[in-house]
């Protein structure tokens, strides 16, 4: 299926292709050494196929023996299975106007492109392959999902540099174009920060069909106000303005009920979606939620 738009990407400025190879390096580094045997052990293939027959041994299941091969030799052989490794990963990656956003070192977009880049190479050094569904409130760009460095590089560039036509946000139309291009199952990891409504449906519909996780950012800021008097607040998406007195203390509080109000309907969706989370915070590390995250996951398989 054709791309829904002509990609727009920023020229690669000295400043763009150092952030580039920063990430690469990092995300290389931390996938050698924490996250590639993670993700290898929570996210498994789509099934087994036949790999070779061999003499049966004692305790040996009697169920797997192969009765063709056991006929022609006159001895027992059972049939050896292998997990069917290959899987498509599917990154959705939020770039509406709101990823603008970071109180702290990186703002939302750069740290969604972080962790895209972390879960794109754990795909690929497990041979999976990676495909990116960039959205605002419609899709951008589509990128399908292949194998190979080169084509990892391309994702993540993509990511830091598209220009994005429109500034809000629309799950909804990114899950149901998703369910058009990708009809084999497939994991996929929904990066946002979820200021939208109404998806809730498309994600049911979603996670029936794939193996769906919500990589969720937040920044501080978005949570509680602080004490510093007048404060003129812009929504990056709509545009709207909006100035709050922070020395009124129930200001403060009404805007961080506000934010509980959103969490916890989030966390109602995710929960009812039977979808997965990885919180991310911009004032905090991204590993230990992912590790976490790739371990219940793995214990829950074992179960």
């Amino acid at each position: 299926m054709a791309e829904p738009s002509t990609p727009s990407a920023l020229p690669l400025s000295p400043e763009l292709l150092a952030q580039i190879r920063a990430i690469q390096v990092r995300t290389q580094r931390l996938v050698t050494d924490v996250f590639a045997g993670e993700y290898t052990s929570a996210f498994r293939g789509l099934g087994m196929e036949f790999a070779e027959v061999r003499e049966y041994q004692p305790g040996d299941d009697i169920r797997r023996i192969d009765w063709n091969v056991t006929a022609r030799s006159g001895k027992p052989f059972i049939k050896q299975h292998k997990e069917e490794r290959e899987l498509s990963v599917l990154l959705m990656v939020d770039l509406s106007s709101s990823g603008a956003f970071g109180s702290h070192t990186k703002h939302k977009r750069e740290l969604a492109a972080e962790v895209a880049a972390v879960l794109a190479f754990c795909a690929i050094k497990s041979n999976d392959k990676v495909g990116l569904i960039a959205f605002t409130d419609h899709v951008e760009h589509f990128v399908p999902p292949k194998k190979g460095r080169a084509h990892l590089w391309r994702v993540i560039r993509e990511i830091l540099t598209f220009t994005p036509t429109r500034r809000g946000t629309a799950i909804k139309e990114a899950l149901d174009y998703a369910g058009r291009v990708q009809r084999r199952r497939a994991v996929v990891f929904l990066i946002s920060d979820f200021m939208d409504r109404g998806f809730e449906t498309a994600l049911a519909i979603t996670a029936r069909r794939h193996d769906v996780t919500a990589v969720t950012l937040t920044d501080p800021r978005e949570e509680v106000v602080p004490r510093v008097g007048m404060l003129d607040l812009e929504d990056l998406e709509s545009g709207g303005r909006l100035l709050l007195d922070t020395f009124d203390a129930g200001v403060r509080e009404r805007y961080a009920a506000r934010w509980r109000a959103h969490r916890t309907e989030l966390t109602r969706i995710l929960h009812m979606t039977g979808v997965g989370e990885i919180a991310i915070r911009t004032d905090a590390s991204y590993i230990d939620p992912i590790v976490r995250y790739f371990r219940a996951r793995e214990h829950a398989h074992l179960r």
